[in-house]
């Protein structure tokens, strides 16, 4: 599927309030060091999209149960989770459970290849549909109306890519507002499915 295809799709969609320039406040460099030196299951950006579709669908989703999807036999180096790896888990739960619409996504900076970018975001999108299927939420048909519509855009974008028969400028503006697109609606699902976590809180669990 290409960019520019999903772009025109995703316009229909409505209640999406964009605001482009969210800064990223990770790094991915660094946390792409810190999981390959961990021998992460995931590259960066999939990471954070299981952390992102989890956080959406359950509570409480612990960092010790996202480290545990992640790394080889969820080892946590000794039993200390790297503090990259809870500095980007604690930001994520932060920026989700906010209301400044703080949330984005852990994906490569403008300076990497527009190929490279892509591909991380159809990271991103496998992460976070895998994420929130452990709930058995990311089947669209069990989910109300407009969020069914954004979850099966979302399996769409996992397979974009690059239009080499469309000029920089063009890949550059559609891939922008793919990603725009996937922060806003994540944003949205996670708004949305708050009664279906409350739902499923443990007995004796205090939400924060």
């Amino acid at each position: 599927m290409k960019m520019a295809t999903l772009r025109s799709r995703l316009r229909s969609i409505r209640r999406l309030q964009y605001h482009f320039g969210v800064p990223t406040q990770h790094d991915y460099s660094e946390i792409q060091r810190t999981l390959a030196a961990s021998h992460a299951l995931a590259d960066p950006a999939e990471a954070h999209g299981t952390l992102a579709g989890a956080l959406c669908a359950l509570v409480p989703y612990r960092l010790e149960d996202w480290l545990a999807e992640i790394l080889p036999d969820g080892s946590t180096g000794g039993g200390h989770a790297d503090p990259v790896l809870q500095t980007l888990y604690e930001g994520t739960v932060a920026a989700l459970a906010g209301h400044g619409m703080d949330f984005d996504l852990l994906i490569p900076g403008d300076d990497r290849p527009i190929e490279e970018r892509t591909q991380a975001l159809t990271s991103w999108c496998t992460g976070f549909l895998y994420g929130l299927g452990t709930s058995g939420a990311a089947d669209p048909q069990r989910l109300p109306g407009e969020l069914g519509e954004i979850v099966r855009d979302l399996t769409e974008i996992t397979r974009a890519g690059v239009d080499a028969s469309d000029g920089e400028e063009a890949n550059e503006s559609a891939l922008a507002e793919l990603t725009e697109f996937v922060r806003v609606g994540v944003q949205l699902v996670f708004d949305e499915l708050e009664p279906l976590r409350e739902r499923h809180i443990p007995p004796g669990h205090v939400l924060h």
